[in-house]
C-alpha cells in the first residue's frame, strides 16, 4: 500500500507523459499508462523509473509496462518493459508523478480543520485546549490528544492512542497503542528536490507514514512521509527525543533509537537494531537485524545481522576500540 490519500488522476495516454518529457516514440502513442510505483510495486499498465546500478536486482524483476531509465540502464529491464530514454530520470520521474498526483506537489497548512470540540470526536476523545482535527481523520477507541496538536487530513489513529501538545500529524496511519510525544511532526512532505542553478525543483511526496503497534515516539521527532514508497516505523520501536527520520526509511520491530539520531533517505533498518546518540544513518543503506550502532557513530555500508559498529566511518567495534586505545 503507498498513499491511500492522495488522488490518482490517470490512467493517461503514454503520448500525454512523453510530451511532458519532450520524447518522442511513435511505438507507444497508443498505450495507456494506469500509475507511477517504484520498481518493486509496479504492475501491468503502470511506469516506474530505474536511475541506479544500485537497483539492478529490481529493476530485473519489475512487472512495469513502461520505465524511465537512461540508454546506459536500459539493458537491465525486462525485455516486454518498454524503455523510455531521458536524460535525467529523476526529474522526469517527478514530472511523471506531479501529473499522475498533483495534490501531493505542495504541503500547505491544512484549510480543513476544525475545533474538535465542534467535530465528531468531541465526546469520543479526551483533548486538550484548542486541538484542530481535519477532513478524513479516523480516531479509534480510548485515545487523547494534548494542547495545541493538529491531526490535520488524512490521518488514521487507532485504539488506545496518546497523541502530546504541540503535535501535528498529516498524511498517516497510526496503529494500536502508540504514544506520540509533545512536539513531533509527521507526515509533512521529505526534503526532495533536485538542484536548479534557476529554481530548485521539488519531488512530490505520495507517500504516507505508517507506525505501527506500541511504538513511541520521543518529543521533537520529525518523520517525513515517503516519496514512492512509504516511511514505516515497527512494532514495538522506541524513539528517543529530536530524531530526524527522512522519507521512504524503513525501520523494524523492537528497535530503540537514541536521541538526536539522523537517518537520510530510503534505508532499510532490521529488527532488534540498537543505535546511539547523536548516530547519523546515510540513504539506501541496508542495516540487518540485531545489530548495535554506538552514539556518535557515521554509517555509510551497508550492516550484515549482528554487527557491532562505532565510529566514522562505522567499523567493526573491536577494531574501533583496538584503534582507539
Amino acid at each position: 500500500m503507498i498513499n491511500p490519500f492522495f488522488k490518482n488522476r490517470g490512467p493517461f495516454k503514454i503520448d500525454k507523459l512523453l510530451n511532458s518529457l519532450s520524447v518522442k516514440n511513435e511505438n507507444l502513442t497508443r498505450l495507456k499508462v494506469s500509475d507511477i510505483k517504484n520498481l518493486s510495486e509496479a504492475k501491468k499498465n503502470d511506469i516506474t523509473f530505474f536511475h541506479s546500478k544500485k537497483y539492478e536486482l529490481l529493476a530485473s524483476k519489475t512487472k512495469a509496462s513502461f520505465c524511465i531509465t537512461t540508454k546506459s540502464l536500459a539493458n537491465i529491464l525486462p525485455f516486454d518493459c518498454k524503455k523510455i530514454i531521458v536524460k535525467n530520470v529523476l526529474i522526469a520521474t517527478a514530472k511523471i508523478t506531479k501529473l499522475f498526483y498533483p495534490d501531493s506537489a505542495e504541503d500547505e497548512f491544512d484549510t480543513t480543520v476544525k475545533d474538535i470540540s465542534k467535530s465528531l470526536f468531541n465526546k469520543k476523545v479526551k483533548y486538550g485546549k484548542n486541538v484542530l482535527i481535519g477532513k478524513n481523520v479516523k480516531i479509534g477507541k480510548n485515545c487523547t490528544i494534548g494542547h495545541n496538536s493538529i491531526i490535520e487530513k488524512n490521518v488514521i489513529i487507532g485504539n488506545n492512542c496518546s497523541i502530546g501538545s504541540n503535535v501535528i500529524i498529516r498524511n498517516s496511519i497510526l496503529y494500536n497503542d502508540i504514544h506520540v510525544l509533545d512536539g513531533c511532526v509527521i507526515g509533512k512532505k521529505g526534503f526532495g528536490f533536485f538542484p536548479n542553478k534557476d529554481k530548485n525543483i521539488r519531488y512530490p511526496h505520495i507517500g504516507i507514514v505508517i507506525i505501527k503497534d506500541f511504538a513511541e515516539i520521543g518529543c521533537g521527532n520529525t518523520i517525513d512521509r515517503g516519496s514512492m514508497s512509504n516511511t514505516v516505523i515497527g512494532k514495538n520501536t522506541f524513539l528517543d527525543n529530536q530524531i530526524h527520520i527522512a522519507h521512504n526509511n524503513q525501520i523494524g520491530d523492537n528497535c530503540i533509537i537514541a536521541g538526536q539520531v539522523g537517518f537520510a533517505g530510503s534505508s532499510t533498518i532490521g529488527n532488534n537494531v540498537m543505535i546511539g546518540g547523536q548516530a547519523g544513518i546515510s540513504g539506501h543503506l541496508k542495516i540487518g537485524n540485531n545489530i548495535q550502532i554506538g552514539g556518535g557513530s557515521g554509517v555509510i555500508k551497508n550492516l550484515p545481522d549482528g554487527s557491532k559498529v562505532m565510529g566514522y566511518p562505522a567499523k567493526d567495534l573491536r577494531n574501533f576500540i583496538k584503534d582507539n586505545k
